[in-house]
């Protein structure tokens, strides 16, 4: 316990030491995360606002945004200090606090991914069933779970990183308090850990995933079968537009947490951090909702009424 208190902060290296592009970075990131915020958080407003939201899907996708804002504004704002004022220490607890969050709210995201497919399956293949299937209850069961599923999972990752020994170095090669990044400097035995790590993010992965590729496997078939056009192309965006997101968010996951450490690259790795911590979340609303039809009209309402209230 007294080797492992001896550090007492850390130092996040960050993306870069050129004060020049310190600078670049600073603006895009904070563009990025604005309209991230905004759009995570106008999508949850639609949703709210116009009771022809008020289903399973739009459900789904406001909680979506929500774990998106959580999740990014996580890292992002340390990431935009460190940016724009070199302020990279973050203190021990600061960075099992970071760590718990982000882990959380990613895993969410994560289950929250695989009960979206299993809405577009019932939806797509049992359209008949889906009132009785897809209930009030059944909805709040499923990101109830997404959510105690994150906690848990980062309650393991992080419980595990930081019962390691830290008595040596102590600059995290990150921009944040990632689990690998944060675990290669124990000077402690971390093979268990690893060990641990891989398991853990391999069957919170793998699960939703293969739940994901089920319910995709199920829709394609039946659209397969659809002999009217009109539906096979709204089934066919739906799934698209998901599968899309879908590939994005595993893909960058599989990349980080489902290889050993030794084969691990710090750089390589910030880089692919950068699109699911910062990137993803914004592109989300506009991957899965602007593109449907309630939304556009959703958003119209409001800004009609916008142009009521102020007299336009």
């Amino acid at each position: 316990m007294e080797n492992r208190t001896e550090v007492a902060e850390f130092i996040l290296l960050g993306l870069t030491n050129a004060p020049d592009l310190q600078v670049l970075l600073f603006v895009m990131f904070l563009l990025i995360y604005l309209i991230n915020v905004v759009g995570n958080l106008g999508m949850i407003v639609f949703i709210l606002w116009d009771t022809r939201l008020h289903t399973p899907m739009y459900f789904f996708l406001g909680n979506l945004s929500l774990v998106d804002i959580c999740y990014s504004s996580a890292v992002t704002p340390t990431v935009l200090a460190g940016l724009l004022m070199g302020n990279k220490v973050i203190t021990y607890s600061a960075c099992a606090a970071q760590m718990f969050l982000f882990a959380s709210f990613a895993t969410a995201e994560n289950f929250l991914l695989a009960a979206m497919a299993y809405d577009r399956y019932v939806a797509v293949c049992k359209p008949l069933h889906y009132n009785s299937t897809m209930t009030t209850s059944m909805c709040a069961c499923l990101t109830l779970g997404c959510y105690i599923g994150g906690f848990l999972n980062a309650s393991i990752h992080t419980g595990d990183t930081f019962s390691l020994s830290f008595c040596e170095s102590s600059v995290v090669h990150h921009f944040f308090c990632d689990v690998p990044a944060v675990m290669v400097l124990s000077c402690s035995d971390r093979h268990i850990s690893e060990m641990i790590l891989v398991y853990a993010a391999s069957f919170v992965i793998c699960s939703a995933l293969l739940v994901i590729l089920v319910s995709y496997m199920f829709i394609f078939i039946s659209i397969l079968k659809m002999h009217s056009a009109a539906g096979y192309q709204k089934a066919l965006s739906t799934c698209v537009s998901h599968f899309t997101a879908v590939s994005i968010f595993y893909g960058t996951l599989i990349f980080m947490y489902l290889q050993p450490s030794s084969s691990h690259s710090m750089d390589t790795d910030k880089i692919v951090s950068v699109f699911y911590t910062i990137v993803i979340p914004m592109l989300n609303p506009m991957v899965y909702s602007l593109r449907n039809k309630e939304v556009k009209s959703a958003f119209k309402k409001v800004v009609e009424k916008a142009k009521y209230f102020l007299g336009m």
